[in-house]
Protein backbone atom coordinates (compact mmCIF):
# COMPACT_ATOMS: atom_id res chain seq x y z
CA UNK A 1 0.00 0.00 0.00
CA UNK A 2 1.40 3.38 -0.96
CA UNK A 3 1.74 6.29 1.45
CA UNK A 4 -0.89 8.03 -0.69
CA UNK A 5 -3.30 5.17 0.05
CA UNK A 6 -2.48 5.41 3.74
CA UNK A 7 -3.26 9.13 3.72
CA UNK A 8 -6.51 8.64 1.82
CA UNK A 9 -7.65 5.77 4.07
CA UNK A 10 -6.74 7.85 7.13
CA UNK A 11 -8.79 10.78 5.85
CA UNK A 12 -11.73 8.47 5.18
CA UNK A 13 -11.54 6.79 8.59
CA UNK A 14 -10.68 9.80 10.76
CA UNK A 15 -13.36 11.93 9.13
CA UNK A 16 -15.94 9.21 9.67
CA UNK A 17 -14.83 8.56 13.26
CA UNK A 18 -15.13 12.27 14.06
CA UNK A 19 -18.54 12.48 12.41
CA UNK A 20 -19.84 9.42 14.26
CA UNK A 21 -18.28 10.24 17.62
CA UNK A 22 -19.25 13.89 17.59
CA UNK A 23 -22.84 13.12 16.70
CA UNK A 24 -23.14 10.48 19.40
CA UNK A 25 -21.46 12.67 22.03
CA UNK A 26 -23.78 15.52 21.09
CA UNK A 27 -26.88 13.38 21.51
CA UNK A 28 -25.79 11.72 24.74
CA UNK A 29 -23.50 14.28 26.34
CA UNK A 30 -24.44 17.75 25.16
CA UNK A 31 -28.19 17.35 24.72
CA UNK A 32 -28.41 15.08 27.76
CA UNK A 33 -26.51 17.48 29.98
CA UNK A 34 -28.27 20.64 28.84
CA UNK A 35 -31.63 19.00 29.52
CA UNK A 36 -30.62 19.04 33.20
CA UNK A 37 -30.32 22.83 33.36
CA UNK A 38 -32.81 24.35 35.78
CA UNK A 39 -33.86 27.19 33.50
CA UNK A 40 -35.75 26.06 30.37
CA UNK A 41 -34.18 28.91 28.36
CA UNK A 42 -30.70 27.78 29.42
CA UNK A 43 -31.46 24.30 28.03
CA UNK A 44 -31.92 25.50 24.47
CA UNK A 45 -29.34 28.29 24.75
CA UNK A 46 -26.52 26.05 25.95
CA UNK A 47 -27.36 23.29 23.50
CA UNK A 48 -27.42 25.80 20.64
CA UNK A 49 -24.05 27.22 21.74
CA UNK A 50 -22.49 23.78 21.95
CA UNK A 51 -23.74 22.67 18.53
CA UNK A 52 -22.66 25.99 16.99
CA UNK A 53 -19.12 25.39 18.28
CA UNK A 54 -19.15 21.83 16.94
CA UNK A 55 -20.57 22.63 13.48
CA UNK A 56 -17.27 23.69 11.82
CA UNK A 57 -15.60 20.50 13.07
CA UNK A 58 -18.52 18.41 11.86
CA UNK A 59 -18.46 20.04 8.42
CA UNK A 60 -14.71 19.46 8.16
CA UNK A 61 -15.11 15.83 9.27
CA UNK A 62 -17.75 15.14 6.62
CA UNK A 63 -15.57 16.81 3.97
CA UNK A 64 -12.42 14.93 4.97
CA UNK A 65 -14.37 11.65 4.96
CA UNK A 66 -15.80 12.41 1.52
CA UNK A 67 -12.39 13.28 0.04
CA UNK A 68 -10.97 10.10 1.54
CA UNK A 69 -13.88 8.06 0.17
CA UNK A 70 -13.44 9.40 -3.34
CA UNK A 71 -9.71 8.71 -3.07
CA UNK A 72 -10.34 5.13 -1.95
CA UNK A 73 -12.63 4.54 -4.91
CA UNK A 74 -9.93 5.83 -7.24
CA UNK A 75 -7.26 3.74 -5.52
CA UNK A 76 -9.35 0.58 -5.72
CA UNK A 77 -11.01 0.99 -9.13
CA UNK A 78 -9.43 -2.21 -10.46
CA UNK A 79 -10.65 -4.28 -7.53
CA UNK A 80 -14.07 -2.67 -7.69
CA UNK A 81 -14.36 -3.53 -11.39
CA UNK A 82 -13.44 -7.18 -10.83
CA UNK A 83 -15.03 -7.90 -7.44
CA UNK A 84 -18.85 -7.65 -7.29
CA UNK A 85 -18.88 -7.87 -3.47
CA UNK A 86 -16.51 -4.89 -3.16
CA UNK A 87 -18.58 -2.92 -5.67
CA UNK A 88 -21.79 -3.70 -3.77
CA UNK A 89 -20.16 -2.56 -0.52
CA UNK A 90 -18.95 0.66 -2.17
CA UNK A 91 -22.41 1.42 -3.54
CA UNK A 92 -23.99 0.78 -0.14
CA UNK A 93 -21.40 3.05 1.51
CA UNK A 94 -22.07 5.76 -1.07
CA UNK A 95 -25.83 5.81 -0.47
CA UNK A 96 -25.44 5.55 3.30
CA UNK A 97 -23.00 8.49 3.16
CA UNK A 98 -25.50 10.53 1.13
CA UNK A 99 -28.23 9.73 3.69
CA UNK A 100 -25.98 10.59 6.66
CA UNK A 101 -24.81 13.83 5.03
CA UNK A 102 -28.40 14.79 4.24
CA UNK A 103 -29.51 14.06 7.81
CA UNK A 104 -26.54 16.04 9.14
CA UNK A 105 -27.28 19.01 6.90
CA UNK A 106 -30.98 18.95 7.80
CA UNK A 107 -30.17 18.76 11.51
CA UNK A 108 -28.04 21.88 11.05
CA UNK A 109 -30.98 23.70 9.47
CA UNK A 110 -33.26 22.60 12.30
CA UNK A 111 -30.62 23.55 14.86
CA UNK A 112 -30.56 27.03 13.36
CA UNK A 113 -34.32 27.30 13.89
CA UNK A 114 -33.99 26.19 17.50
CA UNK A 115 -31.16 28.66 18.03
CA UNK A 116 -33.19 31.53 16.60
CA UNK A 117 -36.05 30.74 19.00
CA UNK A 118 -33.93 29.61 21.96
CA UNK A 119 -35.46 32.21 24.28
CA UNK A 120 -38.65 30.13 24.34
CA UNK A 121 -36.72 27.36 26.10
CA UNK A 122 -37.77 23.76 26.28
CA UNK A 123 -38.10 20.71 28.49
CA UNK A 124 -34.78 19.71 26.95
CA UNK A 125 -32.60 20.49 23.97
CA UNK A 126 -34.81 18.34 21.74
CA UNK A 127 -37.98 18.32 23.83
CA UNK A 128 -40.29 21.30 23.38
CA UNK A 129 -42.11 22.95 26.24
CA UNK A 130 -45.89 22.73 26.38
CA UNK A 131 -46.16 26.37 25.26
CA UNK A 132 -43.54 26.27 22.49
CA UNK A 133 -44.18 27.91 19.16
CA UNK A 134 -45.29 25.18 16.72
CA UNK A 135 -42.25 25.83 14.50
CA UNK A 136 -39.87 25.41 17.45
CA UNK A 137 -41.71 22.32 18.68
CA UNK A 138 -41.54 20.76 15.22
CA UNK A 139 -37.82 21.48 14.89
CA UNK A 140 -37.07 20.03 18.33
CA UNK A 141 -39.12 16.89 17.68
CA UNK A 142 -37.34 16.31 14.38
CA UNK A 143 -33.96 16.88 16.01
CA UNK A 144 -34.84 14.31 18.67
CA UNK A 145 -35.05 11.67 15.92
CA UNK A 146 -32.07 12.94 13.91
CA UNK A 147 -29.76 12.97 16.94
CA UNK A 148 -30.01 9.15 16.92
CA UNK A 149 -30.33 8.65 13.17
CA UNK A 150 -26.98 10.29 12.36
CA UNK A 151 -24.90 8.04 14.67
CA UNK A 152 -26.86 5.02 13.39
CA UNK A 153 -26.07 5.89 9.76
CA UNK A 154 -22.43 6.73 10.41
CA UNK A 155 -22.10 3.63 12.57
CA UNK A 156 -23.38 1.64 9.60
CA UNK A 157 -20.68 3.27 7.50
CA UNK A 158 -18.06 2.18 10.03
CA UNK A 159 -19.28 -1.42 9.75
CA UNK A 160 -19.19 -1.30 5.94
CA UNK A 161 -15.70 0.21 6.02
CA UNK A 162 -14.53 -2.63 8.27
CA UNK A 163 -16.13 -5.14 5.91
CA UNK A 164 -14.41 -3.53 2.95
CA UNK A 165 -11.08 -3.72 4.76
CA UNK A 166 -11.65 -7.44 5.26
CA UNK A 167 -12.53 -7.84 1.59
CA UNK A 168 -9.26 -6.17 0.66
CA UNK A 169 -7.31 -8.30 3.13
CA UNK A 170 -8.88 -11.44 1.65
CA UNK A 171 -7.79 -10.36 -1.83
CA UNK A 172 -4.22 -9.72 -0.66
CA UNK A 173 -4.17 -13.06 1.17
CA UNK A 174 -5.23 -14.82 -2.00
CA UNK A 175 -2.49 -13.09 -3.98
CA UNK A 176 0.08 -14.11 -1.35
CA UNK A 177 -1.06 -17.74 -1.60
CA UNK A 178 -0.84 -17.66 -5.39
CA UNK A 179 2.72 -16.30 -5.22
CA UNK A 180 3.90 -19.18 -3.03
Amino acid sequence: MSSNSTMIRSMHDLGLATWFGGSLMGAVGLNGATAQARDPQERTRLSSLGWARWTPVQVAAVGVHAVGGVGLIGDNKGRLASDPASMANTKAKFWLTVAAAGATLYSGVLGGKVSSMQDQGGRGATEPSAVADPELASAQKQLRRLQWLIPALTGGLLVLAAQQGEQQRDARGLLDKLRR
